[in-house]
C-alpha cells in the first residue's frame, strides 16, 4: 500500500528546493518495466527540462496537478510555442495528456508545486532525435533565459 499525504509532497518540495535541477521526484512504480510509470514530480520555478517529443518510442504522458502550478507548454515543429495550459489543484484544468510525438515541457509557475505524471513502460531515456533542436539543453548556456521567456509565454497564454 502506498499513500500520498500532504506532508510528502512537502518533503518532495523541501527536496526540489536543494536540489541544483530545481525539481526532485519519486517513483511510484517499482521497476521501470512495469506496465504502467508513475512519478510524483516537485518542481520549482528555475527548473528547465529541454522540450521534447516522444515519437521514436511513442507515448502519450498525463500530468495531474497536486500543489502549486505548473505549466505545459506545446511547441510547433520550429519551435514556436503553439499553446500553454495551466495546471493547478485548486480549480481549472487540473490535468493534461500530452499526445505521442507532439512537441513539450513542462514549467513551474509556484514554488512549492507537484504533479502526477503517468506513462506507458518501459522507461527509455528521451533519444537526441526526440529533444527539440531549437532549444538548449539542459544547463546549456543561455537555457536560463530561455527558460525565463518561455515562462513568461506560458503566462501570458494562461492569463497569468
Amino acid at each position: 500500500m502506498k499513500t500520498i499525504d500532504s506532508r510528502f509532497l512537502e518533503d518532495l518540495s523541501s527536496a526540489a528546493k536543494t536540489n541544483p535541477r530545481r525539481r526532485q521526484h519519486h517513483n511510484l512504480h517499482d521497476t521501470l518495466d512495469e506496465p504502467c510509470q508513475r512519478l510524483l514530480i516537485a518542481m520549482e520555478p528555475g527548473s528547465y527540462l529541454q522540450p521534447h517529443r516522444h515519437q521514436l518510442f511513442p507515448k502519450p504522458e498525463l500530468f495531474i496537478a497536486l500543489r502549486g502550478m505548473i505549466a505545459v507548454l506545446l511547441f510547433s515543429d520550429t519551435g514556436d510555442v503553439t499553446n500553454a495550459y495551466a495546471l493547478s489543484y485548486t480549480g481549472g484544468i487540473l490535468g493534461f495528456e500530452v499526445p505521442p510525438g507532439v512537441w513539450h515541457t513542462a514549467v513551474s509557475l509556484e514554488e512549492g508545486s507537484s504533479f502526477l505524471e503517468v506513462k506507458p513502460s518501459p522507461f527509455k531515456p528521451i533519444p537526441a532525435e526526440d529533444k527539440a533542436p531549437w532549444a538548449p539543453a539542459e544547463g546549456a548556456p543561455g537555457s536560463g533565459g530561455y527558460l525565463e521567456t518561455i515562462s513568461a509565454q506560458a503566462r501570458s497564454l494562461c492569463g497569468i
